[in-house]
């Protein structure tokens, strides 16, 4: 940083003040100080665009433009401001697109389009318009497999091909076309093995092969084939582990293996081996702890940890030891906890909270310790209720509610509490047909079923 703000010191010339600017926003940003990133980025910007007008005939004025642009977007994405970045990213795109037009041999200048399609559409992504999103990839990857044609000796055009198709078999999941998505994923590992194979000590080539895996795996996962999916988690595993022992102060590296050994162990408890699932999840949670303990204000670290407690108290529920469930589960709701409390605004920090009070409250009800099974349960309800308030367009936010409305009911039933039992049941189905008619879905239709069948039982 020193280094930077000292070249932005003795720059002659605006340019080079430019580029100081953007040196010393690359440091904010990758140090996480994304204010004084934005502050510093932003200036740059300013300067170029004096520039860009004083010179609209210079292509690398305009290009530092968008560059600049695309910088200020990164950081507002990063922020959670996504209207900001779409728009930065936008303006961006409007340039690069101006300049490949005005020079298509120009493969810097293709690419640049290329890299700011893929931009628009995480962002399109994030705001759940997948249809813009596919049609941003889409394009971006049209661009990149021509440069790559052009040019098959280039390691960074194949890749660029890789990671649009990783980005158009995302959407594709996303809408459910499975078939569509596992042929991107399948033809983007293919090209990542070709990359990996012709340079095996590059390590960003190897991970992009251990991703291509992970999602691959994913893939077969949500198409039920357990066997396809475990071969594909394991050779992703493989690769992560060698990566990581190759470069042991590698965060990013030490947690893919955590990664990976969640989703091995995922398999492993979908086919019913628990000792496996077990092993896995048990190793994963000793390489977060590590990971959260190094860098305590890292707030993924820290959920990571959670993430493996709750599921190694699932397994521990699974297998009948109550009581080590309870301890993973208290232990977990104790991280939730503090994550909320550190970030009120995080709808996912406190919806993990409220998960983890009903996994406490459901093994309370096992032992047969109803009050405490009915604290945690209205505890986890108020926090839903909260949840669903604030976001009523949220089909998941307002089935959370239902969920703990169904879940007190069953407790005050256990307890003899009849009435009280019927009142919660009531409000669930209420809630339901709300559900119902908001977000038409056959799981909605068979959670009233369910309701429906409790209500008349207990009456």
């Amino acid at each position: 940083l020193l280094s930077a703000r000292a070249a932005q010191s003795v720059a002659t010339n605006d340019r080079e003040q430019s580029v100081a600017f953007e040196d010393i926003g690359n440091i904010g940003f990758r140090q996480g100080d994304l204010d004084a990133a934005l502050s510093a980025y932003t200036r740059g910007l300013e300067t170029r665009e004096r520039l860009a007008l004083a010179d609209p005939s210079n292509a690398q004025a305009q290009r530092d433009v968008s560059v600049s642009l695309t910088k200020v977007g990164d950081v507002r994405a990063a922020q959670g401001d996504l209207d900001a970045a779409l728009s930065a990213y936008t303006h961006g795109l409007e340039i690069a697109e101006r300049l490949a037009l005005a020079d298509p041999s120009n493969t810097e200048a293709q690419r640049d389009v290329s890299v700011l399609l893929g931009r628009v559409g995480d962002v399109r992504a994030a705001q759940g318009d997948l249809d813009a999103a596919l049609s941003a990839y889409t394009r971006g990857l049209e661009i990149a497999e021509r440069l790559a044609l052009a040019d098959p000796s280039n390691a960074q055009a194949q890749r660029d091909v890789s990671v649009s198709l990783n980005k158009v078999g995302d959407v594709r999941a996303a809408q459910g076309d499975l078939d569509a998505a596992l042929s991107a994923y399948t033809h983007g590992l293919e090209i990542a093995e070709r990359l990996a194979l012709a340079d095996p000590s590059n390590a960003q080539a190897q991970r992009d092969v251990s991703v291509s895996l992970n999602k691959v795996g994913d893939v077969r996962l949500a198409q039920g084939d357990l066997d396809a999916t475990l071969s594909a988690y394991t050779r992703s595993l493989e690769i992560a582990e060698r990566l990581a022992l190759a470069d042991p102060s590698n965060a990013r590296a030490q947690r893919d293996v955590y990664v990976s050994l969640i989703k091995v162990g995922d398999v492993r408890r979908a086919q019913g081996d628990l000792d496996a699932a077990l092993s896995a999840y048990t190793h994963g949670l000793e390489i977060a702890e590590r990971l959260a303990l190094a860098d305590p204000s890292n707030a993924e670290a820290q959920r990571d940890v959670y993430v493996s407690l709750t599921k190694v108290g699932d397994v521990r529920v699974a297998q009948g030891d109550l009581d080590a469930a309870l301890s993973a589960y208290t232990h977990g709701l104790e991280i939730a906890e503090r994550l909320a409390l550190a970030d009120p605004s995080n709808a996912e920090t406190q919806r993990d909270v409220s998960v983890s009070l009903n996994k406490v409250g459901d093994v309370r009800r096992a032992q047969g310790d109803l009050d405490a099974a009915l604290s945690a349960y209205t505890h986890g309800l108020e926090i839903r209720e909260r949840l669903a308030l604030a976001d009523p367009s949220n089909a998941q936010a307002q089935r959370d509610v239902i969920v703990s409305l169904f879940k007190i009911s069953s407790a005050s039933s256990a307890q003899d509490n009849l009435a009280e039992a019927r009142a919660y049941l009531q409000r669930a189905l209420v809630r339901n047909a709300d559900l119902i008619a908001k977000f038409p879905n056959p799981q909605w239709q068979n959670d009233r079923i369910i309701i429906q069948n409790a209500l008349e039982a207990i009456q």
